[in-house]
């Protein structure tokens, strides 16, 4: 049942898109709606600020005051806020709940929801997943992909695709997706959350009692998650390999779905827009969610087929003189590259862009697979260092350093590869304002040398 927001005063933590979405269904609801932002007002903020001051939504900047947490009936936060931030202890000194804005829209509608969760792989798979059920359902893709869930509940919306981080999570203790789906697990925010067990805890969330789905879907490649499937609600589906009697593999170089032992195929690859086996994995994601909605193999299949891989994940977007050229920039840290570099066949002259903000998780894996699938590393930014000294010390020499994307592309073009991939396995924000604008730089750049 929807709550009654009428002369309910609710705070709103952050000026970001998700808390600009909470802010306005709540104002729209008749709630008294304060959003408070602990950074200073830029010049970017003045539209949107002008725009909620009309509403009658009241806005502070460069803090959180008192005046605007006093009587708080409840919190939605922005999910960048930690929960050992100020604010954070301040409000549960006072007795007001905090929830993520994933969690407001699910308590205000009765339309099922299917959650995507992991560290790697989940835009594409939440992408994959709305556009293979838009051809029988009004279905969107939403959350931390797409637009907040609150900005479509007052439309016609029949399936909530909504993609999950551990942060929207963490501030999410009612919300009971239909669908839980967990892509894998590695070593990731571990700042935010203070260890890997608080990490895991948080998406674990919607997979167990009392919040568990009608169906989990699990990564059978994954130990943690295949033995924690059997803490989990619900009907359990695998992927990634062909494991009991409800799962999603490949076979013969094709996907194959089974439930209850009865396997069907899907679609062969060969026919996937899609390459390297973690985006197969995916697709039998996507694949798993839409058998369980009901859609039909011939609509999944002409879906797979019709669909465009989203922006900087391993997306191929340009080729010339047998140079093809790919931009993975989503790829922030070692364990996303490594699916990237693997998609590649051991015989193609690859060459690595990698390097930026350094996340110091272990680079074993990644020295290897590069000593298997790359012929050379072009290594920018502050990581820049650290990743030559490991691949060296793991016996990888092929590396050269750059100062600027630029010149990394420069040097790229020059060695004549196969492919040029960037794929940085660090964060952006030494040289970028973030992955996007690094992807986009790339893209730019290379497209003006073509």
């Amino acid at each position: 049942m929807k709550t009654s927001w009428f002369d309910k005063k609710v705070l709103v933590l952050g000026l970001s898109k998700s808390g600009i979405a909470a802010a306005k269904y709540l104002n729209k609801h008749a709630a008294e709606v304060y959003i408070t932002e602990s950074r200073g007002r830029e010049d970017k903020d003045k539209p949107a600020i002008e725009e909620l001051k009309a509403l009658g939504i009241k806005v502070e900047m460069g803090g959180h005051s008192d005046e605007f947490i006093k009587d708080s009936y409840l919190a939605v936060t922005s999910p960048g806020i930690p929960p050992t931030a100020e604010i954070m202890q301040k409000l549960k000194a006072e007795n007001i709940k905090v929830i993520s804005e994933i969690e407001l829209a699910f308590t205000q509608t009765l339309k099922p929801f299917v959650a995507i969760t992991g560290t790697n792989g989940k835009t594409t798979t939440t992408a994959l997943t709305a556009h293979i059920l838009s051809e029988e359902f009004k279905a969107y893709p939403c959350g931390n992909y797409g637009v907040p869930p609150c900005d479509l509940l007052d439309g016609d919306v029949e399936i909530f695709v909504c993609e999950c981080s551990s942060f929207q999570l963490e501030y999410s203790d009612a919300f009971q997706p239909q669908i839980s789906i967990w892509t894998n697990f590695t070593p990731d925010h571990i700042n935010w959350h203070g260890n890997m067990e608080n990490y895991f805890k948080a998406k674990a969330k919607i997979f167990k009692i009392p919040t568990a789905p009608a169906y989990s879907v699990l990564n059978a490649k994954d130990e943690k998650l295949r033995e924690f499937a059997k803490e989990c609600g619900g009907e359990v589906f695998f992927f990634g390999e062909e494991l009991g009697e409800n799962c999603c593999y490949v076979k013969n170089d094709a996907v194959y779905f089974k439930r209850n032992g009865k396997e069907e195929h899907i679609i062969d690859l060969k026919d996937c827009p899609l390459i390297g086996e973690h985006n197969f994995q995916n697709l039998e994601c996507s694949v798993i969610a839409a058998k369980l909605e009901g859609v039909s193999n011939e609509h999944i299949k002409n879906a797979i087929m019709s669909f465009k891989v989203p922006e900087h994940r391993l997306e191929k977007f340009a080729q010339k003189d047998g140079i093809v050229f790919y931009n993975d920039s989503k790829a922030t840290n070692p364990e996303a590259s490594l699916v990237a570099i693997r998609s590649f066949k051991l015989e193609e002259n690859v060459v690595l862009i990698a390097g930026g903000r350094d996340k110091n998780t272990d680079l074993k894996e990644f020295d290897e697979a590069c000593k298997k699938h790359i012929k050379t590393v072009i290594l920018i930014g502050e990581a820049a260092d650290r990743f030559e000294e490991n691949l060296r010390a793991d016996a990888f020499e092929n590396i050269i350093r750059e100062a600027t994307m630029q010149s990394a592309i420069d040097k790229a073009i020059e060695l004549n590869p196969d492919v040029v991939l960037l794929s940085p396995a660090c964060a952006s924000f030494d040289m970028f304002s973030g992955y996007e604008e690094r992807g986009k730089v790339f893209k730019e750049y290379v497209l003006s040398r073509l």
